[in-house]
């Protein structure tokens, strides 16, 4: 088991090494875009581009590297020159960057020459919070719906519960957002129209998660009961509960200690990759609402054409998939311990 760990551990981190590796290329190859502001501001960038060994400085014009991206304003007689460094040299450079001094390049337009890490670590947080406290929500409320529905199977109960599920999942959160907006926000006046700033008082932002979470926690709830009512149908009707039942156990007994235990197996694994599904599916939610995290974070770098930061947040969600990929298989050892990963036949 351990080796198996080890493994899947290390096959992870060069996956994300050759996804991470293969978009730094891709994203480098794109047109280049000049940087906002005056003169100071593009000289500064253009300088730290420098340091980190993506352009040439040179004090005099050349038709070797290529077309001119920037010439800076005589100082004292004498201009310099920049020019773009071959990609796979700036790839070289950007394995040193990182493994040296864990430096991932600065932002041009969303907030010019700050580290695109600073940036990132100042709105992580905000979706991080989000999206645990939806899936404190979700989950617990998503099982039991579950739970009722198969233990009410065939009855009016389990078609309701069913009819609502298959209705609502088909909702996209965005649309369950304008119409939260419009209901709660511009009609009822309850709640706030967009995400509070963090020197609003307490009682304003608590109310600023009720609307995203509620909208992210939606359609995960529907999942989950569908799920967990399918799984525990199919357990339900097995042979060995059957035989549990005929040894003297109570169906209450039964469902709780076999049907319950052996139904999470696949659920579990499940309410992981829908975690991960839905810190990648906020980024519309975040932009609507204004949330300062890092999906709206992936949009305005998009839209401004950030690259350096568009390469961070898509890092970010990277390695998350790929580490949540490997708690998802070893989750499977936990929860059943007839399942053991890596043993031999």
């Amino acid at each position: 088991m351990g080796k198996y760990i080890l493994k899947r551990i290390c096959l992870a981190f060069i996956t994300t090494f050759i996804i991470l590796s293969l978009t730094f290329i891709l994203i480098k190859l794109l047109p280049f875009q000049r940087p906002i502001g005056g003169d100071a501001q593009q000289i500064a960038y253009f300088d730290k581009q420098y340091n980190l060994g993506y352009v040439y400085r040179l004090d005099h014009e050349v038709d070797i590297y290529g077309s001119l991206l920037y010439k800076s304003p005589a100082d004292h007689g004498r201009s310099n020159y920049y020019y773009q460094v071959p990609v796979l040299v700036q790839y070289g450079n950007w394995l040193r960057n990182i493994v040296t001094k864990w430096d991932w390049g600065y932002s041009k337009t969303f907030q010019p020459n700050v580290s695109a890490s600073v940036i990132i670590q100042s709105r992580i947080w905000y979706s991080i919070r989000l999206n645990i406290i939806s899936v404190i929500f979700s989950v617990p409320l998503g099982i039991l719906l579950g739970i009722w529905a198969a233990l009410k199977k065939n009855s009016m109960t389990d078609a309701t519960i069913s009819t609502m599920v298959m209705v609502f999942i088909a909702i996209p959160s965005f649309v369950l957002i304008s119409f939260a907006l419009r209901i709660f926000a511009y009609d009822l006046n309850w709640l706030p129209s967009t995400w509070p700033v963090d020197t609003a008082p307490l009682a304003t932002r608590v109310k600023g998660y009720i609307i995203p979470v509620f909208c992210l926690s939606f359609g995960s709830v529907c999942y989950y009961c569908r799920y967990t009512r399918a799984e525990l149908c199919e357990v339900m009707e097995s042979e060995y509960l059957l035989l549990a039942r005929t040894k003297g156990l109570t169906r209450r007994q039964a469902i709780v200690r076999h049907a319950l235990k052996n139904a999470m197996v696949p659920i579990f694994p499940v309410i992981l990759s829908e975690f991960i599904g839905i810190l990648g599916g906020s980024m519309i939610l975040e932009s609507l609402y204004g949330i300062p995290g890092i999906g709206k974070l992936f949009v305005l770098s998009l839209n401004y054409k950030d690259y350096d930061i568009l390469f961070v947040d898509m890092a970010i969600f990277t390695t998350i998939s790929l580490l949540a990929g490997v708690v998802l298989d070893l989750s499977y050892g936990f929860i059943d311990p007839r399942i053991r990963m890596g043993a031999k036949k």
